[in-house]
């Protein structure tokens, strides 16, 4: 599992939108077990192919500037959690409690902020192995500010917010040099971003000297989690036909792609730092996947494929963390391991392998099906 890619926020309202339930459950469905799924057919013997090398390559993070689907998987996450805050806030500031939508908001950022240091050892190596900003830090702090910027900003503040991040951003990047250092760098440890951690941000960094989720980069984050919000809002404007939601959602989402394929020529598309760029880009893909999600399911109706993915999606922080502390793939080879992968792999060399993870993926879906027949619903 990529330690860059967590669970999101679930929003509480009754009034959920199955297809934004669908979306956050294929996302996850790459987390806990898609990629290992996709692994083990790629070492098939004989089924090699110019579209499954093509596939495998997108299953992968590039190593520092770039675009693959891969990376696109935390930002999603980001996206959705700012989707969910437009639903679940929207009922409660609606009901008139904007006190009660704060202590929300508050209670929820700060205590996945503190679960994300638990997961990531919390105090076990002592105070200098404790780490502050990570992958669910990220999510929570996102959470937090967005929601709060919601609540207490109209729709047009919403949007100065946006563009103050996504602008204030580039031009820091773009225009600041590191101290000591003539020009401006993208490179890696050589960027203003990077800096800033290295001076600033106690304790462990994923990177040694620096976090692709440190300090400086949580702030387009933020512009990738507001930019959910708008998406939620549309979703959720009663004056447009769900006909022209889709095509606002898919024409929005080809143009931020084009931009920001543009703009990467000038200002690189990377992840690591969370670049303008990058914000665009992956928001733009996310629009036009919950374009297809909402269109499939909310509007043409079709909806018996995406129920595994509503099943994963409905309880994504439960499955998040019991795939750490359990490995599915490991139970399934107890049973479908030993003389039933040597079986498989006479049939053809690296079935056996395949058989494991199939089961694995089964073990997943079995638990998350139980837990959404029974209505157990793990949120923060």
């Amino acid at each position: 599992m990529s330690e860059e890619n967590a669970p999101c926020l679930t929003p509480t309202s009754n009034g959920r939108l199955m297809s934004l339930d669908a979306f956050r459950g294929f996302i996850m469905f790459w987390i806990v077990g898609g990629e290992a799924l996709a692994h083990a057919l790629a070492k098939l013997d004989g089924v090699q192919s110019e579209v499954l090398n093509t596939v495998m390559i997108q299953l992968k993070h590039v190593s520092w500037e770039g675009f693959r689907f891969y990376d696109l998987i935390f930002p999603s996450i980001v996206f959705i959690v700012g989707a969910s805050v437009a639903f679940s806030l929207g009922k409660l500031q609606a009901s008139g409690s904007r006190r009660a939508a704060v202590r929300r908001v508050i209670w929820r950022g700060l205590l996945l902020w503190l679960v994300g240091i638990i997961y990531y050892g919390g105090i076990s190596g002592g105070l200098e192995g404790v780490r502050l900003l990570g992958v669910l830090q990220r999510i929570g702090i996102c959470y937090l500010v967005t929601g709060l910027l919601f609540i207490y900003l109209p729709v047009r503040g919403l949007v100065a917010a946006f563009l103050v991040l996504l602008g204030g951003y580039w031009a820091l990047l773009s225009f600041v040099a590191v101290p000591g250092q003539e020009a401006v760098s993208f490179e890696e440890g050589r960027n203003i971003t990077n800096w800033f951690d290295s001076k600033y941000l106690p304790f462990r960094k994923w990177s040694g000297t620096h976090d692709p989720e440190g300090i400086l980069s949580t702030l387009p984050a933020i512009a990738t989690c507001l930019l959910g919000v708008f998406a939620g809002l549309l979703l959720k404007n009663e004056g447009l036909t769900r006909g022209k939601k889709v095509l606002t959602l898919f024409g929005a989402g080809a143009i931020f792609v084009l931009v920001g394929n543009l703009w990467g020529g000038y200002h690189p598309v990377i992840k690591c730092l969370w670049t303008s760029s990058f914000v665009v880009l992956a928001g733009g893909w996310s629009l036009i996947l919950l374009a297809f999600f909402y269109l499939s399911i909310d509007v043409v109706q079709v909806k018996g494929w995406a129920m595994p993915f509503v099943w994963i999606g409905m309880n994504p922080i439960a499955i998040y963390l019991l795939s750490t502390v359990l490995d599915f793939n490991h139970i399934a080879e107890r049973v479908l391991g030993g003389p039933v992968a040597d079986w498989a792999n006479g049939i053809l060399p690296g079935l056996g392998a395949l058989v494991v993870a199939v089961g694995g993926m089964i073990l997943i879906l079995w638990l998350c099906r139980t837990l959404y027949k029974r209505k157990i619903f793990f949120r923060i």
